[in-house]
Order: structure tokens, then sequence, then C-alpha cells
């Protein structure tokens, strides 16, 4: 074998080396007991808040995730009613406590709530007919209790199962 093909084997090694997941343990399991192709634990609970139109709890591994829904209802703010559609509005926070370990300061506009609120807003919007409710608002309040990881997903299914508590079937 000359010193190229050595380096190359050797390269190769390191690559794959390099490759292992340094989240397993020496047992081959994930920090919270998963084995590698293992999925997380998926729980969800409708109608959680009383006082709510449509309400969702969503448990995706160790994070968890509560929504509220409102209306669709009147529009508080009147110039920015729209006549043909409802308006959306949605709230994203995460608790302060969510984290694991690591203090956030918390304040409601932040950039990385901004924009899950927006994707969410977006993704109701494309899921609710608006142009049933005109002149009208629905609201979409998230509240990430425990954060672990798919965050947002766990957001979108979570205000995806609120919204299907709110239809009432006669």
């Amino acid at each position: 074998m000359s010193v190229s093909e050595a380096n190359m084997a050797g390269q190769r090694v390191l690559l794959k080396e390099a490759r292992r997941p340094d989240f397993l343990s020496l047992d081959g399991l994930r920090s919270d007991g998963r084995r590698p192709h293992e999925v997380r634990r998926v729980r969800c609970q409708l109608g959680t808040l009383a006082k709510a139109d449509g309400s969702a709890y969503y448990e995706h591994g160790n994070t968890q995730v509560m929504v509220a829904v409102y209306g669709p209802r009147d529009v508080t703010q009147r110039a920015r009613s729209l006549h043909d559609r409802a308006i959306v509005n949605c709230e994203y926070e995460e608790a302060l406590f969510a984290g694991q370990g690591e203090r956030r300061r918390g304040w409601k506009g932040d950039r990385r709530s901004t924009e899950a609120a927006n994707t969410i807003r977006r993704v109701v919007e494309s899921i609710v007919v608006v142009s049933m409710f005109p002149r009208t608002q629905i609201d979409v309040f998230i509240e990430v209790l425990q954060a672990d990881g798919g965050q947002r997903c766990a957001a979108i299914n979570a205000a995806t199962l609120a919204l299907v508590s709110v239809v009432r079937i006669p």
C-alpha cells in the first residue's frame, strides 16, 4: 500500500468517526433514552381551556405547547377590518422556564417569537377559509411550556388541533 493510499484510508476512518453522532451514549441511546431510530412520544388533548373557543395541549417528546383560539369574533380595531375576509392574529411565546438550563430575557416582541408567530399565522390562514368570515378576527395564542427541540412544529400541530376543536358539528 502506497503512502497516498494509506492517507486516503486514514481519511475514510476519520470521516466515519466524525459522522458518529456525539449525542449517543456508549449504550447507543440518546439523552432522553430513545434508540437512534425511535420517534418521540406524541400526546395531545383537545378542549383544555374552558373559556377559549378552541384549545389544545400538545406534547412531542419533552416539548409541551398549549394553544388557545378565540373567534371568529368582531374585529377589535375597526381600521384593520377587511370587508371580504377574516383577520388572523397570532401570538407565540415561550415561557421563561421552558428552556433547558439557559435563561432568556423574556419580552414579547423578540425576533424569534415574531418570526414563529408570522409563520404560524400563514399556516392558520391557509387552513381556515377566511372568506367565510368577513369583518371578523381569529386570535391564536401559543405558549410553549417546555422546549426540547421542534417547538415550531409542535406549535403548528397544536394550533391545528385547537382549530379543529373550535368546529362545532350540530
